[in-house]
């Protein structure tokens, strides 16, 4: 096995490691999560939301933004002076101090009514130098940048991604520092190429993530060389910020920042000199809430916002003098975006709540990066197909239609999702989360005296580990299979306790399968990295074994809603289903690691013993199927009729009586609309003409109905046709050849 540098020692050592542990000793604890982590809002963050994040909502108009490709001044200026940038910065640095659980529902908010906004608010939050001040600044830092980031004097973004580097964002390719002396003064010469840096154009401060090297060893013991950050503000010299890419239909302000030989001092690094080389556990810290918490709000919003309003538009809009809500196909993407909705949800519930437990999981925030926004561009995808045309022409009346040409970016920021599915997810985390991968390496590599033994013992638990969910594997694997023969998935899920109970046996089961399934893949050696297909089979599975235990946690929480353990028992089928062919395609296309007769006895065995171990007896221990048509139906229901999980998913969905807003007006529709189908079946079957409280309730749907399927059209589209005096081309030919006839007398 190769060495592992000091540079990877650092970044599989940064960050923490909790409940994905637990999912790699094959015997996670719904329980524990349960009794640990429960996310709630204060009452100063609930005010934050109802009053500030509802009336920025107000300014916002989604259709302006994408057509101006910025918010309005009066947007900003309100960010600025209502904190909105400063929702993590301590209260005694003037912040908000806000929960992570707060600052992703402001952003889920805020999503639900502007992409772009969203991602101007992220940033401050996640990314940028704000937090990292607070935790690793120096006393002079924090009294002269605080108070701006603060007050929103100062907007930050932070400079990571070079022009080579793509996913690959730590590498650090042409961001490069050498420390030298100038009159006596110790600094550091840098240069960089930055792109894809998300409120650059609009910063005022910019970290910069570089490779700092210390040739003639000025730095004498104080800091370290590698990963560092630097603190620039807007005019320093040489950095250049301003120029924009153009992301999409994008609004928000996303560019360059770029430098060569730009000279900084020991009290522009982040931290001074003695934090020069700790970016690695900077970004980290970074990164758990950009990729874990940020991102996955978009999703949160998509869902929440498709799932509700696409719901009651299928209610309202009428074909062949139904309402599409009745129909199968209608009823089959419904269903499934919110079961994809609820899992978002729930991912990013238990997320936050881990994250105020002062936990910064990079592979949990992996898996809920890539799951998340994979699963929010299907949900809006499944709900454009329901919109149609309503989906399609753009303007203030299409509420989707932004979030479907913008989620491609959602998918690439912050790791490529088929980067960081193919090797982040399982790559560092089975050797970081693996209970005994890291000590059996650290034996391997020690130069102690005792080291074989101490190698002897850790292989032993190696060993012993396998064999564990091994026989974990056989026996809950035939135990839950008999528990799913005997139940009817369709009606046996009303009993919350049952339906917890039942869905933990099968997740416990998978669990032991995908521990079992990672230690075979190690007999890949170090081969395994290579192996990308392999290893995103079972990121998939590790993702959907994450998700079910959220949905359960989320079910816990809300018990008491009626219907939701309809969606749950949906999503669950739909997570085991996914989880469990990901594991049987793993143990089908097994890699040959090595050459020869001796590839081919290692594939066979791992891929036998993987296979095995998912389907001890056969096709009766492969029960997981997804959801049937019966359970399609009533999960579909939930979302198209007025009920209290309608309510649960759009209670932070934004809605408003002060401007015509479509969104609102679908959910004031949808009721009526939902009374008027059911007395018109009562009507048919009594064979009778309608009352006339009856006739004045469907003449309400009707209105409503002849409001909600209009869609936007202007007289002028596009800056060619709004310039003065502008005649369509086509039209000006038409005309020129009608006349050009007339006057042959044709």
């Amino acid at each position: 096995m190769p060495k592992i540098s000091e540079t990877e020692r650092v970044a599989l050592g940064a960050g923490t490691i909790g409940f994905d542990r637990d999912i790699f000793t094959g015997s996670p604890s719904l329980q524990h999560i349960i009794d640990t982590y429960n996310p709630q809002l204060s009452e100063e963050e609930r005010s934050f939301l109802d009053v500030e994040c509802q009336e920025l909502c107000e300014m916002l108009s989604d259709h302006d933004t994408v057509e101006n490709k910025d918010i309005s001044a009066e947007a900003w200026q309100y960010i600025r002076e209502k904190g909105f940038c400063a929702l993590k910065i301590p209260k005694h640095f003037g912040g908000k101090g806000f929960s992570t659980a707060a600052v992703s529902a402001v952003l889920c908010k805020l999503g639900s009514q502007s992409f772009d906004a969203s991602c101007i608010v992220a940033v401050p939050n996640s990314l940028g130098p704000g937090e990292l001040l607070a935790r690793y600044g120096t006393a002079k830092q924090n009294d002269y940048f605080m108070p701006k980031l603060a007050d929103g004097t100062l907007i930050p973004c932070f400079g990571l991604t070079g022009i080579h580097s793509g996913s690959d964002a730590t590498s650090l390719i042409g961001s490069d520092g050498v420390v030298e002396e100038r009159d006596g003064v110790l600094g550091i010469k840098m240069s960089f190429d930055k792109r894809y840096i998300t409120l650059a154009p609009v910063a005022g401060v910019v970290g910069i993530g570089f490779d700092l090297q210390d040739p003639d060893n000025l730095l004498q013991g104080t800091g370290g060389t590698g990963f560092t950050v630097a603190l620039l503000e807007r005019g320093h010299e040489g950095l250049e910020m301003g120029p924009r890419h153009m992301p999409l239909a994008a609004a928000f302000p996303n560019g360059t920042v770029k430098g060569k030989d730009v000279w900084v001092t020991m009290d522009q690094i982040l931290g001074g000199q003695d934090r020069c080389g700790y970016g690695w556990h900077m970004f980290v810290e970074c990164l758990a809430e950009g990729r874990g918490v940020s991102l996955p709000a978009a999703a949160i919003a998509a869902g929440s916002l498709t799932s509700t309003a696409v719901g009651a538009y299928s209610r309202v809009r009428k074909q062949f003098k139904v309402p599409i809500a009745d129909f199968g196909g209608i009823k089959e993407v419904l269903a499934r975006a919110t079961s994809n909705s609820l899992m978002c949800i729930a991912g990013g519930d238990l997320m936050n709540a881990i994250v105020d437990n002062h936990e910064a999981p990079m592979i949990i925030s992996s898996i809920m990066k890539q799951n998340t926004t994979d699963r929010g561009r299907e949900i809006v995808k499944d709900g454009m197909d329901v919109l149609g045309g309503a989906g399609i022409c753009r303007g203030e009346m299409n509420f989707l239609g932004n979030s479907y040409m913008n989620f491609p970016i959602a998918i690439t920021v912050e790791g490529a999702n088929i980067m960081t599915r193919s090797f982040q997810i399982i790559g560092q985390g089975i050797t970081r989360c693996h209970p005994h991968m890291m000590p059996l390496i650290d034996s391997l590599q020690s130069d102690s005296p005792d080291a074989a033994d101490k190698f002897g013992i850790e292989f032993g638990n190696m060993a012993s580990h396998g064999a564990r969910n091994l026989w974990h594997s056989i026996s809950r694997g035939v135990t839950s299979s008999v528990d799913n023969k005997m139940r009817n998935p369709d009606t046996s899920h009303s009993n919350v306790d049952a339906l917890l109970s039942h869905h933990e046996k099968q997740l416990l089961r998978l669990s032991a399968n995908f521990a079992l399934a990672a230690d075979l893949a190690l007999l890949n050696g170090g081969k395994l990295k290579f192996q990308e297909q392999l290893m995103g089979r079972l990121a998939d599975a590790m993702g959907a074994i994450y998700l079910g235990y959220s949905v359960l946690h989320f079910q816990h929480r809300h018990r008491d809603v009626e219907g939701l353990t309809a969606v749950t028992e949906h999503a669950m089928q739909m997570l085991e289903h996914e989880a469990h062919e990901a594991l049987r395609l793993a143990a089908e296309n097994y890699p040959t690691p090595l050459p020869g007769l001796a590839g081919k006895a290692v594939r066979g065995f791992a891929s036998g013993m993987m296979g095995f171990a998912t389907a001890p007896v056969g096709g009766f221990t492969r029960p997981y199927r997804p959801p049937s048509d019966t359970l399609t139906k009533e999960v579909s229901d939930l979302m198209t009729n007025p009920t209290a999980v309608h309510e649960l998913f759009k209670q932070n969905t934004f809605t408003t009586t002060k401007k015509v807003h479509r969104v609102t007006r679908l959910y004031e529709a949808m009721p009526v609309c939902a009374a008027a189908d059911e007395m018109q079946k009562l009507v048919r079957r009594e064979k009778r003409a309608m009352t006339d409280d009856e006739a004045a309730l469907q003449a309400a749907a009707d209105a409503w109905r002849d409001e909600l399927v209009m869609v936007d059209a202007v007289e002028f589209y596009g800056t060619m046709e709004n310039t003065p005096g502008y005649e369509r081309p086509a039209l000006a030919q038409t005309r020129a050849r009608l006349e050009a006839a007339k006057d042959k007398g044709i």
